[in-house]
């Protein structure tokens, strides 16, 4: 059905290579429609997607159907919201309405059809964002890549030999392959950042209780938030505004954040991580030459850059895995489902169940001194740059192929610096800064303190300027 004056399904344009805020401005003006846009980017997902499996779930005939409906929408009353006709895709972990949630487990593969959206979903197909399917995730989104059971593995557009990271490694493939504008992610231990930067993405953790559809624990137990990924910063702050103005948010906008001086600003480097002694942490050269050129460029650009004298309490290693693996517990599983488990989540359970009361309290209570005890050190410096990944993503299968505590260490060492920030509580941004000789793409991690989500996306933008070309 086409509403009389909606602009014709296919302009003739090419749609390739536009940001998600040229394809807003497009949308706003009636240059492009719904149904044209979601085209564009199902024609791309049924393209690209058997070789990468970003999707777990596909479902074209539905994001049709809601892209008419916006360009009716749009024909009698302009646009929906700040995402009208923007095409998306949640993670398998996230409830959308006539969609199945599988939690990428064999356990939950066969789950009923979701009647209702989650309320980050509904926040954002509120702003008027429509949904091509439901994005592969590993299973219960724990590991650090995207692959599980029930579906294709999560590939990297820059190597499809390898992980896309995770937990939102499906998401980032499909952003960085073009399937999608943008997407939104969670992030509970790097499952936002970590995808970001294998896939050369930019990548936005919020501040814990920051978007307000996410839990609003103060908890170092309360770990995961919600946020964007996209190609540049520009297009994360346009999907992060939309995120902050689901119910009880304000609709606060962030381009302006983009383009406002932030000043100079004293910014930290470090490569200390928490992890270790207790893991060996070896970075490639490439996550070092990173780093030093994101510090230079920013050196060079008036801030004032010194090494960050970080020392980090002993004991993160053991206390954040407690933390960690206890929040499987709370996965409410069937009876007799353990052996449908996969191998590194069956582990984490039985961790888990092994847990007295006694000593989860006192990891939760060594854990918030030492999260305490860094911001303190952190908060030296206006930002704080790390690296993101310690070496390139691993191939397709490394992690699992691995027995499950020599899995669940690889991990760690891949991704030394993410989980930390969670702990604290604080936001951070991945920010892709070079590519190397075998074109994979390697980033820095900003760190800000709270409430600098828009500052970071700034600063974030500014260095995609520093480092053009």
């Amino acid at each position: 059905m086409n509403h009389p004056d909606t602009p014709a399904d296919a302009t003739g344009s090419n749609l390739d290579g536009l940001t998600a805020l040229q394809l807003r401005d497009a949308l706003a003006a009636g240059e492009e429609s719904a149904v044209a846009v979601t085209r564009h980017f199902l024609a791309v997902t049924e393209g690209r997607n058997p070789e990468l499996g970003a999707f777990i779930t596909f479902d074209p005939e539905a994001a049709l159907q809601r892209a008419e409906e916006l360009d009716w929408r749009f024909a009698d009353a302009g646009v929906t919201g700040s995402l009208h006709g923007l095409p998306l895709a949640f993670k398998d972990l996230v409830d959308v309405a006539g969609m199945r949630t599988s939690y990428g487990s064999r356990v939950t593969a066969q789950a009923p059809v979701a009647t209702e959206d989650d309320p980050l979903a509904a926040a954002l197909h509120a702003a008027g964002a429509l949904s091509t399917g439901k994005t592969t995730v590993p299973e219960f989104g724990l590991p650090c890549h995207s692959e599980n059971l029930i579906s294709a593995p999560a590939r990297n557009p820059l190597d499809p030999e390898r992980t896309a990271g995770g937990s939102t490694g499906g998401g980032a493939a499909a952003v960085a392959a073009g399937m999608l504008p943008f997407a939104p992610g969670s992030d509970g231990g790097g499952s936002i950042r970590i995808p970001a930067a294998a896939c050369g993405l930019v990548g936005l953790k919020p501040g814990r209780g920051t978007v307000p559809t996410d839990q609003q624990d103060d908890s170092v137990r309360n770990l995961t938030v919600s946020g964007p990924l996209a190609r540049n910063a520009a297009d994360a702050a346009l999907l992060y505004d939309a995120m902050l103005g689901g119910p009880g948010g304000e609709g606060r906008s962030l381009p302006r954040a983009l383009e406002a001086a932030s000043g100079q600003l004293r910014i930290g480097y470090s490569t200390a991580s928490p992890f270790s002694p207790d893991l060996d942490i070896t970075l490639a050269r490439p996550a070092v030459d990173a780093l030093t050129a994101a510090a230079a460029a920013l050196g060079r650009d008036g801030h004032e850059v010194v090494e960050a004298d970080l020392s980090y309490a002993t004991g993160y290693h053991r206390d954040f895995r407690t933390v960690w693996t206890s929040a499987l517990t709370k996965v409410p599983l069937p009876e007799g489902a353990e052996p449908l488990l996969g191998p590194l989540s069956a582990h984490f359970l039985e961790l888990a169940r092994g847990y007295s009361e006694d000593h989860l309290v006192t990891s939760v209570g060594r854990l918030t001194d030492w999260a305490a005890d860094a911001r303190r050190q952190l908060a030296a410096h206006d930002v704080v740059l790390t690296p993101v990944l310690a070496f390139a993503p691993p191939a397709i299968g490394t992690f699992t192929a691995l027995p499950p505590a020599e899995d669940y260490e690889l991990q760690c060492r891949f991704t030394p610096y993410t989980s930390m920030v969670n702990v604290m509580g604080l936001p951070a941004i991945s920010v892709p800064v070079l590519r190397d000789a075998d074109g994979f793409s390697w980033s820095v991690q900003a760190i800000g303190r709270p409430g600098t989500e828009g500052p970071l996306l700034a600063l974030a933008a500014r260095m995609e300027q520093l480092l053009a070309g």
